[in-house]
């Protein structure tokens, strides 16, 4: 994600099915208070094929790991894995019914990459998603989703006195992935799924390439912003994450994977105040279209 504001939200929000999200919360409650969740016991890797959950889901903030756990019911189960803890619930669906592991893993390429390979090694699933939020460089306004078809480490290359050679690396998430996520947009379905307020303009879904550093960029100006339009010149974004989740994909391989991202600020105007009113709104968007992209993909595998 690009946003400044990367410790403990604060939400006072309630969705259309009245879960509210207190301060500094990142779970759900729905009516009176639900039993503890069980405890998922340790298994090798083929026994809990299916077992547990058949899809994941990767967030770096609370904001965004708020926005996908709105999504899910109960009954809950947690499942830790190398330190890592995970939230499995249901995604209901018109077509399918899965069971979705969430985790929250903080910002960064770094631990995303390494999250991709752990979530693999816990459930064995299906796919792997990372959702979140990201800055719009250009053609995307607040509040649209930017599905990343490849993304670019904007960061590697040369630098000396006089210049900055780019030497960009790219990373693509699996070609089923895309396709399907090409479909999702297409179908114009995945609005209906969001549960926030409806914005005055509804949000548009773009299949696009995206940015990927480790640098919140927050000005147009900045030399970071100057390097990303000359040298990744057709990334509608720019984020934090989503190469070195993808990278990790590309390695471990076996595991379709997609990097969705709602825009929650255009490098403009960015300040605390402006991601505590977008971020939670662009993580709604990107969580909704995540719900309608499992609803729909199937592996072929």
């Amino acid at each position: 994600m690009d946003g400044t504001n990367h410790g403990n939200q604060v939400f006072g929000t309630q969705n259309a099915d009245g879960m509210n999200f207190g301060p500094g919360s990142t779970t759900v409650n729905k009516g009176p208070a639900a039993p503890e969740p069980s405890v998922a016991p340790s298994a090798g890797r083929h026994a809990r094929r299916g077992t547990l959950a058949d899809a994941v889901v990767i967030t770096a903030i609370a904001s965004e790991y708020a926005a996908v756990a709105a999504h899910l019911t109960g009954p809950f189960e947690e499942h830790g894995e190398s330190g890592t803890l995970y939230r499995i619930g249901t995604l209901g669906g018109e077509r399918r019914t899965r069971r979705v592991a969430l985790a929250q893993v903080g910002p960064g390429n770094v631990d995303a990459g390494v999250s991709l390979e752990r979530a693999r090694t816990a459930f064995a699933p299906e796919v792997v998603l990372f959702v979140g939020v990201a800055g719009g460089v250009k053609d995307v306004r607040l509040g649209d989703v930017v599905v990343a078809d490849a993304i670019y480490d904007y960061e590697t290359g040369k630098e000396d006195a006089e210049d900055f050679r780019s030497r960009a690396k790219t990373a693509a998430p699996s070609h089923a992935a895309v396709q399907r996520a090409m479909d999702v947009v297409f179908r114009q379905e995945w609005p209906e799924r969001v549960l926030t307020d409806r914005l005055p303009q509804p949000p548009r879904a773009f299949v696009k390439p995206v940015a990927s550093g480790n640098k919140v960029v927050a000005d147009r100006d900045a030399l970071t912003a100057e390097r990303l339009r000359e040298h990744c010149g057709d990334a509608v974004a720019v984020e934090m994450e989503g190469y070195g989740f993808l990278r990790s994909a590309y390695l471990s391989s076996g595991t379709d994977s997609l990097v969705i991202r709602g825009v929650s600020d255009l490098l403009s105007g960015k300040d605390e105040d402006s991601d505590t009113r977008w971020q939670p709104v662009a993580a709604a968007h990107a969580a909704a279209f995540a719900a309608a992209f499992l609803d729909l993909f199937r592996s072929e595998g």
